[in-house]
């Protein structure tokens, strides 16, 4: 699937409030959907690719052998979900805003788990 299919269906995982397609080397997106005035994804996408080069740092100092699979940020009314692409898709990863009140976490993991496997970029 292309980036804009894969998006759609990021957005129709229950709760979703915004998705964007993420590069976490420049900062810059490749595609976003949702949002909203009070979610600027643009933003969000740049502030979170520090979350996840802060995390791999670390890993890093820590010699990790391992990988991200994805990062939670809990908030009281809404989950940040960040999927990291496998190795051969370079530095990308969803960002998923999600409506506590309305998501199911594991679900809308297992879906962005079967949109990672299907994206073509």
């Amino acid at each position: 699937m292309n980036i804009d299919t894969a998006l759609k269906e990021a957005m129709s995982i229950t709760g979703a409030v915004g998705v964007a397609l993420v590069d976490y080397e420049s900062g810059m997106s490749l595609g976003t959907s949702g949002g909203g005035d009070w979610l600027d994804l643009e933003v969000a996408a740049a502030g979170n690719t520090e979350v996840v080069r802060s995390k791999l740092r670390v890993m890093s100092s820590l010699a990790l052998n391992d990988s991200i699979e994805d990062i939670l940020i809990t908030l009281h009314r809404q989950y940040h979900l960040i999927r990291l692409l496998n190795s051969s898709r370079n530095s990308l990863f969803l960002y998923l805003v999600l409506d506590r009140e309305r998501a199911n976490l594991a679900l809308a993991r297992h879906y962005l788990k079967r949109i990672e496997a299907d994206l073509q970029v």
